[in-house]
C-alpha cells in the first residue's frame, strides 16, 4: 500500500514537471513566431497593430497564454542643436562670430547685399546700419551697455526679508508659546546670587571671581 502511494506520488511529480517544461518549450517556440498547437495548450504570438493615434497594443486571443500588453506612443518634436555646426553668440572678447547673425535673407535683404557690392558712399547710414545688422545682432556700445536687472534682484530679495520678518513678527504675537521665565532679569539675579551661595567652581570657576570678603567681582 505504500509502495502504491508512494509511485503514485511521483507519478504525479514527474507529469507535473513534464508539463512545466512543456509550457516553457512551447512559450519560448512562440516567442520566435512559431505557433505550438496540442491537446492542452496553444499560444499564439500576437500580431502587433497600429492605430491612427499611433496606439501599438498585442491583442488579446482567449486560448493565448501571453498577457495583453498595451502601448501607447506620443510623437513628439525635440530639436537637437548640433554643435559642431558654426554658430552665433555676441562676446566682447571675440568680435568675430563663427557664422553671421541672419542666415535667411528676404528679397529687400538679397537686393541691399546685391548693393554692397558697389562703392560704399552710395550707401545710406541706414542701409550700412542694416547691412551691419545682416550679420551682427548687437554693436559694441549695446553689449557694453550695463543692465538694471540688478535692480530687479535687490527688489525681489528685500520683498523676501521683508516678508520673512513680518511671518516671524506674526508667530512671535500669536503662534509661539511665551518666553519662560527663566528669561527674566529677576530670575536671573536669583540664580547668579544662588550659584554664589553654593560656590560653584570656586578654584577657576564662576565662584572664583567673586570677592566674598567686600561682596563683588573681583
Amino acid at each position: 500500500m505504500m509502495l502504491r502511494l508512494t509511485a503514485g506520488r511521483v507519478g504525479s511529480l514527474v507529469a507535473r514537471r513534464a508539463a512545466v517544461a512543456l509550457t516553457t518549450s512551447s512559450a519560448r517556440m512562440a516567442s520566435h513566431g512559431h505557433v505550438f498547437r496540442g491537446p492542452m495548450y496553444q499560444i499564439r504570438r500576437p500580431q502587433a497593430e497600429v492605430t491612427s493615434n499611433q496606439q501599438m497594443a498585442l491583442p488579446h486571443h482567449e486560448n493565448s497564454l501571453v498577457p495583453h500588453v498595451s502601448l501607447s506612443i506620443h510623437p513628439e518634436v525635440s530639436e537637437a542643436v548640433d554643435m559642431s555646426k558654426p554658430m552665433y553668440w555676441d562676446r566682447r572678447e571675440i568680435p568675430l562670430p563663427d557664422k553671421r547673425y541672419k542666415d535667411i535673407l528676404t528679397p529687400a535683404d538679397k537686393s541691399l547685399k546685391e548693393k554692397e557690392k558697389g562703392p560704399w558712399g552710395q550707401l545710406s547710414n541706414e542701409e550700412k546700419l542694416a547691412l551691419y545688422r545682416l550679420s551682427f545682432c548687437q554693436t559694441y556700445p549695446e553689449m557694453n551697455q550695463s543692465s538694471s536687472e540688478w535692480k530687479t534682484v535687490v527688489a525681489g530679495v528685500l520683498y523676501c526679508i521683508g516678508l520673512t520678518g513680518l511671518v516671524i513678527i506674526w508667530q512671535t504675537a500669536y503662534v509661539s508659546p511665551p518666553a519662560p521665565r527663566t528669561f527674566d532679569a529677576e530670575w536671573q539675579a536669583k540664580q547668579v546670587k544662588r550659584m554664589l551661595d553654593m560656590r560653584v567652581s570656586p578654584i577657576e570657576g564662576f565662584a572664583a571671581q567673586w570677592d566674598y570678603e567686600k561682596g563683588q567681582w573681583k
